[in-house]
This record gives structure tokens, C-alpha cells and sequence, in this order.
């Protein structure tokens, strides 16, 4: 994945406690993370954390979580929070993650290629993904945008799942 000069608009609103306690809007603003892949795609990373129960400290000195770089598994413990935007054409790599995936259909309409079978999701559809080997495939002619919250999971010994700091699609 490359760095992209003009992510798509995404707005992220992050909120907190000042050190007053009192809740507010710490951050409102494009998110600009993103990153393209080789088939289009572009993944714009909105937040991520690296433990759990996560750290959500009082004060306006935290670090922006968003603009970490991770490949596609979240990191050990914690969890990624993406939007992609699949353009028509072409598809991912058949790839799996050791995490539980939760998937919203935003925009547009998009296939999930799986071992023997494919399932379709459009705008409004959500999916709860448990590890499974997948590939996404954009057959429609128009660009589909999907929200992924990945969280990690106990390993499943599987196959080759995609490792911390890799990339779906990424040569070993």
C-alpha cells in the first residue's frame, strides 16, 4: 500500500474529557491516513487501539491513534477501525485475519469471495466476520465504500493468516 496525496473525504470526530472532566470534541476534522493498495482500493484508517480494556485517559495530550501505520490484522490485543473504498473491478487478495471483523455496507454493493461460496452486501447490510479466508471483489459498476472494525482474536491455526504489520496481499 502506498500513501495517497488525496484521501477520500472522511470526516473523524473524536471526542474525550479536558482536564476538567468535562466531555467535548478533541479532534473534528478529515481523516488522512489513507493508504492505496495495488488494486485501487484505498483504506483510510480512522482509529486503532493496542489493548484492551483500551485507554481512554482524561486530558487532551493522547496519542492520535489514527495516524499509526498497521497493516490489515489489528494490533496484539487491540483493534483497527477502517473505511475502504473498493472501486469496481478488481478484487483482494484471498486472505484471512485472526480477528473478529465487523463490516458495514455503507455505499455502493460488494462481493465476499470465501472458500466455496460468495455472499453479497449492500448499502445498509452488516457482517460479523470470525476469521474466515476471504477476498472482496467489487463486481457492480459503481465504487462501494464498507466501515471494518477489527478486533484480535485467539488464533485459529488455519492456514497462513495475514500477520501483524502485513498487509492482505502482501508476498511472505
Amino acid at each position: 500500500m502506498t500513501t495517497i496525496s488525496n484521501p477520500p473525504e472522511i470526516r473523524r470526530i473524536v471526542t474525550g474529557h479536558g482536564d476538567d472532566r468535562v466531555a467535548r470534541v478533541i479532534e473534528d476534522g478529515l481523516a488522512t491516513n489513507a493508504k492505496q493498495a495495488g488494486n485501487g482500493a484505498v483504506s483510510t484508517l480512522i482509529w486503532s487501539t493496542d489493548r484492551t480494556p483500551a485507554d481512554i485517559s482524561v486530558g487532551t495530550g493522547f496519542e492520535d491513534m489514527g495516524a499509526r501505520i498497521l497493516g490489515t490484522q489489528p494490533p496484539p490485543s487491540g483493534s483497527r477501525f477502517a473505511v475502504i473504498e473498493f472501486p469496481p473491478g478488481a478484487p483482494t487478495a484471498m486472505h484471512r485475519t485472526e480477528s473478529i471483523d465487523y463490516v458495514i455496507c455503507l455505499t455502493g454493493e460488494i462481493d465476499m469471495d470465501m472458500d466455496e461460496s460468495t455472499v453479497k452486501m449492500r448499502a445498509g447490510d452488516v457482517m460479523v466476520q470470525r476469521g474466515t479466508n476471504h477476498s472482496w471483489v467489487n463486481r457492480s459498476s459503481e465504487p462501494a465504500r464498507l466501515a471494518f472494525v477489527l478486533i484480535d482474536a485467539e488464533p485459529l491455526g488455519i492456514g497462513k493468516p495475514v500477520r501483524a504489520g502485513q498487509n492482505a496481499g502482501d508476498k511472505e
